[in-house]
């Protein structure tokens, strides 16, 4: 359920708005002249898992699979 509200009274109760849309993770609406302006929105906490933190940050160019021309040797 989305709350709207005024922007004069918003801007009186800035601080306590802002505690309640942290507490109840619903969203705020603020009005001017009845029209939609902005948006109070909580912040999504980001997830502590390790597994699956990186996805999407690796990109592969060419192909990783063809063996390679050179020989490496650990003795050089």
């Amino acid at each position: 359920m989305t709350e709207y509200i005024q922007a004069g009274k918003f801007k009186a109760r800035c601080l306590k708005l802002m505690d309640k849309v942290q507490r109840t993770k619903r969203k705020i609406v603020i009005t001017k002249r009845n029209k939609p302006i902005a948006k109070l929105v909580p912040i999504e906490e980001e997830s502590s898992q390790l597994f699956g933190k990186m996805k999407g940050t690796v990109h592969i160019v060419g192909d990783i699979v063809a063996p390679i021309d050179e020989v490496w040797d650990a003795d050089r």
